[in-house]
Formats: C-alpha cells, structure tokens, sequence
C-alpha cells in the first residue's frame, strides 16, 4: 500500500512489484530462440533458460553458449550487438567477464 496525498492508504497500481516481476519472468520463458548445431547440423528451438550469454571485453571475447538438445554436444558461438540485445531482452542469462586492469 501506498500512501496519498490526504493520508490515506490505496493499493499499488495493478503490475507492479513482486506480481509485475513474476509476469516478466514468465514471458522469458516464453521465448524461443532458433538456434542450430555445427556439429549434427540439427536445427531447433531452445527457451531462454537453455543458453548462457557471456560478454567480455571484445568481440573475440562475447558469446552464447547452449547444449545441442540432438547430440548433446556443447556449442560456443560468437554473439555481436544485436545478438547480445535480443538474448538479453529474452531473459537469457548473462555473465560478463572482467579482465584484469
């Protein structure tokens, strides 16, 4: 509840707090990212919760990374500006490296 301007109290606007963060949560998982293995060539869909994002210094150093759901093979690929904003807008998990000064 939130105070107003004559002392009373009112409830919070609809969305927000822990409601509004739960329904995010729940539309990351909604989406889907085609993604496809180098090594079976297979192609398919993972939700955000099957990759991992890392962002370090560089180019060289920023990537996805998922498990091939055919083979099972780990995959590591190269992820520049746009691809970094759509897997973070997703709800993919994010690391990001630090390198030493």
């Amino acid at each position: 509840m939130t105070g107003t301007e004559d002392g009373t109290m009112s409830r919070r606007p609809r969305g927000t707090g822990v409601a509004e963060a739960a329904r995010l949560a729940a539309a990351a998982h909604a989406v889907r990212f085609r993604a496809g293995c180098p090594d079976c060539r297979t192609r398919f869909e993972l939700g955000a919760e099957a990759l991992r994002l890392a962002i370090g210094a560089g180019p060289s150093t920023t990537f996805y990374s998922f498990t091939c759901p055919e083979c099972g093979s780990a995959v590591r690929k190269p992820a520049g500006e746009r691809i970094v904003e759509l897997l973070t807008g997703g709800g993919v998990r994010t690391l990001r490296l630090h390198t030493a000064p």
